[in-house]
């Protein structure tokens, strides 16, 4: 029997798993793919208070891990399959058959990336279609690439690789960014990146690799194609609640409901970090979310055993 159950080892999880272990509960968290999430992918973090110069998001996680041992968090690779409401604790089972029980729970299992969904990015995945560019960036130095997005994450990326690349084009279906103004402002000022807006991919083409894009302008209808030797797609994320859908109340987009104590409609299960329905998706604000359901977790089970 555990104290709390944490699903996900990212910034929230990990959050949640130091404040849960330092209050003398006996908590592990299950992380089915890799510890740290998205900001994993990340080569520079530079809005994460306490790092003025920067840190790069495998450093960053690396910390988070250090000090979630310090405390004796237990730590475990088994994903989750589904969670249940029992009448006298919580259970959780495990892609491995097991499973366990729990007088909490804390879900923190974050966001995959989005799909394009067009012809050729399934058959060129990992042939020069790639969903992180701090992971396969350094395969394309001196090549052409393309960034397929326009919020913080394309754009971050997008400036990495103006580093390793030769050229990389922007495309993006909007005509103005999303991403903050800051790296709006550097892209624009990097010789290397051009913007290609209003403009959506069409295919992904090639041979044995990557070699080009047929693109669209949403406006004109006009097609082209663009030379390219990789694509780097970030079109968003789906929360990953697929597992808790049957029991835990969503918003239209599939991010679990909480109110401000990360209390979800199950009482003693909470929620915290990208999963949840927010309007503010940050590595600091999953520390946070992480720290208040890990104290609340702490007050129930205080008041309920």
């Amino acid at each position: 029997m555990y104290d709390v159950v944490i699903i996900g080892g990212g910034p929230a999880g990990l959050s949640a798993g130091i404040y849960a272990a330092r209050g003398g509960l006996k908590t592990v968290i299950f992380e089915g793919k890799i510890f740290g999430g998205q900001i994993v992918t990340s080569y520079e973090v530079e809005n994460y208070p306490g790092f003025s110069k920067g840190i790069s998001g495998m450093d960053l996680i690396d910390n988070f891990m250090k000090q979630a041992e310090k405390f004796d968090v237990e730590t475990n690779y088994d994903g989750v399959t589904c969670i249940n409401d029992e009448i006298e604790c919580k259970s959780v089972n495990l892609t491995n058959g097991n499973c366990v029980k729990t007088k909490t729970i804390i879900i923190a299992s974050g966001a995959s990336a989005n799909k394009l969904g067009c012809p050729g990015e399934k058959k060129f995945s990992g042939k020069g279609v790639s969903y992180c560019a701090t992971c396969d960036g350094a395969f394309f130095k001196n090549k052409v690439v393309a960034v397929i997005g326009g919020g913080d994450s394309a754009i971050e990326e997008a400036l990495y690789l103006s580093n390793l690349a030769k050229k990389v084009y922007i495309i993006h279906r909007r005509d103005q960014l999303r991403a903050t103004k800051i790296l709006d402002k550097r892209a624009k000022e990097n010789k290397s990146i051009e913007f290609i807006l209003d403009t959506v991919v069409k295919e992904i083409q090639g041979d044995k690799l990557v070699n080009g894009l047929l693109v669209e302008n949403v406006k004109t209808k006009k097609k082209d194609r663009i030379d390219v030797d990789g694509v780097f797609i970030y079109v968003g994320l789906t929360p990953n609640t697929e597992f808790v859908k049957d029991l835990i109340k969503l918003d239209e987009n599939g991010c679990i409901l909480t109110n401000e104590e990360m209390e979800t409609n199950i009482e003693g299960v909470y929620a915290a970090g990208d999963v949840r329905s927010k309007s503010l998706k940050q590595v600091v604000t999953a520390a946070s979310d992480g720290a208040i359901a890990a104290n609340n977790a702490q007050k129930y089970i205080e008041s309920k055993f």
